[in-house]
């Protein structure tokens, strides 16, 4: 497996942040405590805490599955992550 190099490690911290922030700014728009929304979707609270710090890569499964319960598509959700990351952002070379 390639190891990533410094560019991307610093790319991928970016996203993973990004989304984070968005995940924690929803959850506490709807008033809700990682343990509420992890009982009542199903979702693990480790999985929701880890996300949020920006130090989980989570499966889209996963993801899909909190976005929906924070009231988001995911098509909305994928719009707020994008409008958040800097112009032109990718996390391959060309």
């Amino acid at each position: 497996m390639k190891k990533l190099n410094k560019k991307a490690e610093k790319d991928k911290a970016l996203l993973l942040d990004v989304i984070g922030q968005i995940v924690k700014e929803k959850r506490k728009a709807l008033n809700k405590g990682i343990l509420l929304l992890s009982y009542e979707y199903d979702i693990p609270s480790s999985s929701i805490a880890q996300l949020e710090k920006g130090n989980r890569d989570v499966q889209i499964s996963t993801l899909w599955k909190l976005v929906n319960a924070l009231g988001m598509s995911f098509p909305e959700f994928v719009d707020e992550v994008n409008t958040r990351l800097p112009e032109g952002f990718k996390l391959t070379e060309d």
